[in-house]
């Protein structure tokens, strides 16, 4: 029997088999496309998203590949610049998606997880000991968890009987990367113009060619079926009164602007996570990143179930922070969506919105929303720290994020009278004086970043270990460890 399967290998499900893979669980994914697509969804990393990769010693990877750009301007396409960020990844990191599905596959391939393409879940069933799922082929493979990373149209939610509540597209945007046949300086001299007031228009040189972003004329019932070249054309005269000579077209696609979020990420032990879980329009850039997240925070904690340490409720916790971040996110692409309209309220939202914006505080929330760095989940009461990710910090030993590969969860203490002693074996424990601020003279970081714990006391400390990371372990006699209380 496996430990997990994965439905889907977009950059969720790729993110989440590494995850896994960190602490040994026996993942395969399965991927319904014999080959990699060519559509590039997304276009970059956005903070918080790059910070997980600093942290799994990743980001040279991605860099190698990407260009860093600046960060303003993200909310609604109001032209402001940047806010001072919490982070040391102040920027975008600009990167096709095919690129960064392709680094992500790779990883999880190293790390040793099991990717079948051509391969898709049509059924399955689950009882007490695990889950059984049906593939196209008429297969069937044996799995104590799964997790359905199979986007918007998931069949593993729509298997499970899952709502996914909200509002369907109203409008419809043609993509497509091609050639044109004017000079870069004519095309971005029109998209100024047009982007005035067409906000959801676009064309510009990507890979060697042009991407290409336009309203469509209306809604169709399949939006599987790519559009053809000339409703293109027709789209780009309508809205620009040239079509740019555009030709040669590498892939053509078109997608929604549906809203929507799932009534539950669990059912027993089969979760959703990614776009499976949530559907949101593009604005800000925001799905890829927030998949990705998704995956980071789930990723431990079924580790950890399938690992007999997790304590009571931990998995449950991955709905009960992440639904949360993806109901803002539907939140602030509605209303970035609302003051993008071309119309005479909406105009005047937009300038009124521009104006908040020019004080610094407005424009940080906002941005933060954007970038991922604004989660706090809720962990009680305690230092305003408790329940952030925290940034990277500047160490005797080097860099926190260096410390932090293996995706285990660390004891960063400048006290060097605190214990981990019992849980050692899911838990670093670093003595060290960090040479950036830090306030605090000890914290607990969970695995995906965050901060369950801030403090100099052992008890409440072991108190903290306990509920994240579950029962310490002691030395029976013959020598063996064992979780107290678990056999």
């Amino acid at each position: 029997m496996l430990d997990v399967i994965i439905a889907g290998g977009g950059p969720t499900g790729l993110m989440l088999a590494a995850e896994l893979r960190l602490h040994g669980v026996r993942v395969v994914v399965l991927e319904r496309d014999a080959k990699p697509p060519p559509f590039v969804r997304s276009l970059g990393l956005h903070v918080r998203s790059i910070e997980i990769m600093d942290q799994r010693g990743l980001l040279d990877r991605f860099l190698e590949h990407g260009g860093k750009h600046p960060l303003g301007g993200f909310f609604a396409a109001i032209p402001q610049p940047a806010p001072e960020l919490d982070t040391a990844h102040g920027y975008v990191l600009g990167i096709p998606q095919t690129t960064t599905d392709r680094l992500l596959a790779e990883r999880a391939t190293e790390l040793g997880a099991e990717i079948r393409r051509g391969s898709e879940v049509t059924g399955l069933s689950q009882n007490g000991d695990g889950v059984t799922a049906e593939l196209t082929d008429g297969t069937r493979l044996r799995s104590r968890y799964l997790v359905g990373c199979d986007g918007g149209r998931s069949t593993v939610r729509k298997l499970l009987g899952v709502g996914f509540a909200g509002e369907p597209a109203r409008t419809e945007i043609l993509l497509g990367e091609m050639e044109v046949g004017v000079p870069l300086e004519t095309v971005t001299a029109v998209v100024a113009k047009v982007r005035e007031t067409h906000k959801m228009f676009g064309v510009g040189p990507l890979n060697g060619a042009y991407r290409v972003v336009v309203p469509a004329e209306g809604l169709t019932e399949d939006r599987s079926i790519p559009p053809a070249l000339d409703e293109v054309k027709r789209q780009l005269r309508t809205y620009a009164g040239t079509d740019f000579g555009v030709h040669s077209p590498r892939w053509l696609s078109r997608f929604g602007d549906a809203t929507r979020l799932a009534d539950q990420y669990r059912v027993g032990r089969v979760l959703l996570a990614g776009d499976a879980a949530h559907a949101h329009p593009p604005l800000g850039g925001q799905g890829l990143n927030l998949g990705i997240q998704d995956a980071v925070n789930l990723g431990w904690k079924l580790a950890a179930a399938i690992g007999g340490w997790a304590p009571d409720g931990l998995l449950d916790t991955y709905q009960a922070e992440r639904r949360p971040v993806a109901a803002d996110v539907l939140d602030n692409t509605r209303a970035q969506g609302m003051v993008m309209k071309d119309e005479p309220g909406t105009r005047a939202m937009r300038r009124l919105l521009s104006e908040l914006m020019r004080f610094d505080e407005v424009n940080r929330h906002l941005l933060e929303k954007i970038v991922g760095l604004g989660i706090r989940y809720d962990f009680g009461d305690g230092h305003d720290l408790l329940g952030r990710r925290l940034r990277d910090l500047t160490l005797q030993q080097g860099r926190l994020y260096e410390l932090m590969h293996a995706g285990r969860g660390l004891l960063l203490d400048q006290t060097g009278v605190l214990s981990t002693s019992g849980w050692a074996d899911r838990v670093d424990h670093v003595v060290t004086a960090v040479t950036d601020k830090l306030d605090v003279p000890a914290l607990l970081l969970r695995p995906d970043g965050y901060v369950a714990w801030t403090g100099d006391d052992q008890r409440e400390l072991d108190s903290a270990l306990s509920r994240w990371f579950g029962p310490p372990v002691v030395q029976a006699r013959d020598g063996d460890s064992v979780h107290s209380g678990r056999t």
